[in-house]
């Protein structure tokens, strides 16, 4: 409960002949009134949600193997560039690509639909990020996958071979 008391003295500096009164103003309302609000509005609010991608990881230990002429690599490299090749190093032709509707997407959609046709089975992918490359390149490069519908997918230590790719590229 507040209590306010009003000044003894007038303007003149004598004191009056009235005895003061003091004023009591009850606060306890409006207490109630800041609890209620402060719940109403706790109750009320909708609270961010975390936006997660879902990540299917392989079953058992034995890690199987894939015929050359289904895989497709991307070496995740500096300056937001991707080198792919497909099938091993030493087989294929590496290009450079960047990141984008244009760049990886394409690339993706062209190399998935190359393999559908001469395989007749879904393209999997091998990432493979550099020391070079930054986190955004990795979640970037998944994205594109996502979008492109590639399932099956596997994110791998860079060998060697691969980062002597991207030197040879400067992109590394």
């Amino acid at each position: 409960m507040a209590e306010l008391n009003s000044s003894p003295e007038k303007n003149d500096g004598k004191k009056s002949a009235r005895k003061p009164k003091s004023l009591r103003v009850d606060l306890t309302a409006m207490v109630d009134l800041a609890f209620l609000l402060v719940t109403f509005f706790m109750l009320t609010t909708t609270l961010s949600k975390h936006k997660a991608m879902d990540l299917a990881m392989p079953v058992g230990d034995d890690p199987g193997y894939i015929a050359q002429s289904r895989t497709v690599t991307l070496c995740l490299g500096a300056d937001n560039k991707v080198l792919l090749y497909r099938g091993m190093p030493e087989n294929s032709v590496p290009e450079v690509i960047s990141y984008g509707k244009e760049g990886l997407r394409k690339a993706l959609i062209d190399k998935q639909e190359q393999i559908k046709k001469q395989t007749g089975k879904n393209m999997i992918v091998v990432l493979k990020p550099s020391d070079r490359s930054k986190y955004g390149n990795l979640v970037d490069a998944i994205d594109e996958l996502n979008i492109t519908e590639n399932k099956q997918y596997a994110i791998v230590g860079i060998t060697d071979t691969d980062v002597d790719m991207l030197k040879k590229q400067s992109i590394y």
